[in-house]
């Protein structure tokens, strides 16, 4: 199987449908999706569409992890907190830009977690940090962060999370519509700036469906 011939095509076809930065292009051309797939699905691994990986998790699509890799505004050497690490495959894009040592990762499934490191570690992304606790607490010890994202949906951005944001830094998620006083049913993708006063400012990104944050 030519996966790389495959990762390729799938990356082609992103690019007609959304403008990608150069460094999200780069990191989406270098991950091996199916790496992070579990071996009954590996074959629809670079299809655009989210794949089941047990605990009744999903990994997300490969457009809407390039859409929220573009919207983090990611640099080299940035930290970068992920709460809900699934299989790897989101941090693994993420660490691909910001280098070795700076993404740190927690996820409420033990076995998620485990697979998550053993997948990392096989395509040589081991110096990710995962912790499995509840991703509402974020991870204090490794703050202040310059970019945090979910990649599960909560009611609002939780305040611990918010608090371990640096002050200019970029949180990202999904968040319900409820939370946001926004009408109609769903979720929305928002991305919000950390103020000097501690304050977010939001802006909205569009509808997504997530799976909820645990």
């Amino acid at each position: 199987m030519n996966w790389a011939a495959r990762r390729g095509r799938l990356v082609d076809q992103l690019l007609e449908r959304e403008s990608l930065d150069s460094e999200t292009e780069r990191a989406m051309r270098a991950v091996p999706r199916h790496a992070f797939v579990p071996e009954s699905k590996r074959e629809a691994a670079y299809e655009d569409r989210p794949l089941p990986i047990g605990e009744g998790q999903t990994i997300s699509a490969p457009h809407m992890v390039a859409i929220m890799t573009d919207l983090l505004d990611l640099s080299a050497g940035d930290r970068v907190l992920e709460i809900g690490t699934g299989c790897g495959y989101h941090a693994a894009v993420t660490a691909e830009i910001v280098g070795p040592g700076k993404v740190c990762s927690v996820e409420y499934h033990d076995s998620l977690a485990r697979d998550a490191g053993d997948n990392l570690r096989r395509v040589g992304a081991g110096d990710i940090s995962i912790r499995v606790g509840d991703g509402r607490e974020g991870w204090e010890a490794h703050a202040p962060y310059d970019r945090v994202y979910l990649t599960c949906a909560a009611e609002e951005f939780p305040r611990p999370v918010r608090n371990q944001v640096a002050v200019d830094g970029i949180v990202l998620g999904p968040v319900e519509r409820s939370g946001l006083s926004i009408t109609g049913n769903g979720q929305v993708l928002v991305r919000a700036r950390k103020q000097a006063d501690g304050s977010l400012d939001p802006e909205t990104h569009g509808g997504v469906r997530f799976v909820p944050l645990q």
